[in-house]
């Protein structure tokens, strides 16, 4: 059976049409941008038509672009680059807690340089808590940063309102982690109002290996890497040109598709979460039902464990995840369900299917299909479903755990 792709949170496939955008730059042009003679001009040439069609997909200007390898190292550049230039006007950070571990572990690095990391709070869908984060403002406060859209649990904050907020009660920056949201939804830095945006090519169908960071015009920053003139001094290293090509054919294509493309995976994801609830019990939808990533599933499943839910799905040919991609193979519970309340022994069956252009309705019924004989199968296996079928009771699987309240959303009982 052909495989069936529900992992697109961290990688998409790459669209045919970039890829042949690309093939050029690896056979014919292949000259280094920084050099002079023309070979290099043609490569510098593509590199900067890439910038102008990446910045034209959030409505920014060409010259805020700064080109990276990975939208991980975009927030490292954002976090940490703009907490050097800050660091003598102030040392507070603010962070949500569903922030995504490229910004939540940069925060932690500044932390052991004397910077103080304030961590706001979500709700039971991951909405921040607004008055929170504005209570945490001050005079020291020089940054801060929330996730547009997460792409494990698929919610999208108004970044619009906080970002206003901030301005309104602090002179501190704001950056916006958009990487999840890029190529799903439309994004508008002007009227997003933030000073710093994260972007990537290899999940919007583009390659891996290129992403930006946009830096709004007047913003300064300190490089994480030292070298040459690439970047305007902002990114040194040689440039990835092939990548950077894909990267932007990959933005052109997404101003011009992502409107048609969202309307039909939005039909995609709501089938799955109709289905599911009807066919499975004990089932909850982490995340908002509105306001959500078209390309966003994501259920806890009582009574099964994730890893071999995993294990069984792909076998029988469909690839999904649990966690994000950067978590998914250290067998810990996922820190978004823990900020979102959700019970640990709950939390390790949790199940994010992520969608694409290139799902289509026939495979969803195939998931739909195979997915619940899988967890039928992972209960009869399972000593606390067998307890639970036996006393009607949900029994204590560990410290802390309390099967008998969930503050997310039971889906099976809408």
């Amino acid at each position: 059976m052909d495989k069936i792709y529900c992992d697109n949170q961290s990688n998409t496939k790459l669209d045919e049409r970039v890829f042949e955008a690309m093939k050029p730059f690896f056979l014919d042009y292949y000259g280094n941008p920084q050099s002079i003679y023309s070979l290099g001009a043609v490569s510098k040439d593509a590199i900067e038509n890439a910038r102008a069609q990446t910045a034209s997909l959030i409505n920014a200007n060409a010259a805020e672009i700064i080109f990276t390898s990975c939208g991980s190292e975009s927030n490292n550049l954002a976090i940490k680059g703009l907490a050097w230039r800050l660091k003598e006007k102030g040392r507070r950070i603010i962070i949500s807690a569903i922030e995504h571990f490229s910004i939540s572990n940069s925060c932690k690095a500044l932390a052991k340089d004397g910077f103080e990391i304030c961590i706001v709070g979500v709700d039971k869908n991951g909405y921040v808590d607004k008055q929170k984060l504005k209570e945490l403002l001050n005079a020291d406060t020089i940054l801060v940063s929330v996730q547009l859209a997460n792409p494990e649990i698929g919610v999208i904050q108004d970044i619009k309102e906080i970002a206003a907020m901030v301005k309104q009660n602090s002179s501190a920056l704001f950056h916006t982690d958009a990487v999840a949201a890029c190529g799903f939804i439309d994004v508008d830095v002007k009227d997003l109002g933030v000073d710093a945006l994260t972007f990537s090519a290899s999940v919007m169908y583009g390659p891996k290996g290129a992403a930006a960071l946009f830096l709004k015009k007047g913003v300064g920053i300190v490089p994480l890497i030292n070298g040459g003139v690439q970047e305007n001094s902002k990114r040194a290293g040689t440039e990835n040109v092939p990548a950077i090509v894909g990267f932007g054919t990959a933005c052109e294509i997404a101003k011009l598709e992502t409107a048609q493309n969202s309307k039909k995976i939005v039909v995609l994801r709501d089938y799955l979460i109709k289905e599911m609830s009807e066919k499975i019990e004990y089932i909850y939808l982490n995340g908002p039902r509105q306001n959500r990533l078209p390309q966003n599933v994501n259920f806890s499943i009582e009574f099964i464990e994730g890893e071999a839910l995993f294990l069984m799905l792909d076998a029988k040919g469909i690839l999904a995840a649990s966690g994000s991609a950067c978590a998914s193979k250290n067998l810990k519970m996922s820190p978004v369900l823990e900020a979102l309340g959700v019970e640990a022994a709950v939390a390790q069956g949790s199940a994010i299917l992520t969608l694409s252009k290139f799902n289509t309705l026939l495979q969803m019924e195939k998931v739909v299909e195979i997915f619940p004989q899988v967890v039928n199968t992972l209960r009869a296996m399972s000593p606390l479903y067998s307890y639970f079928q036996k006393t009607g009771a949900r029994k204590e699987a560990g410290p802390g755990t309390d099967f008998d309240h969930h503050d997310h959303e039971e889906i099976n009982e809408d």
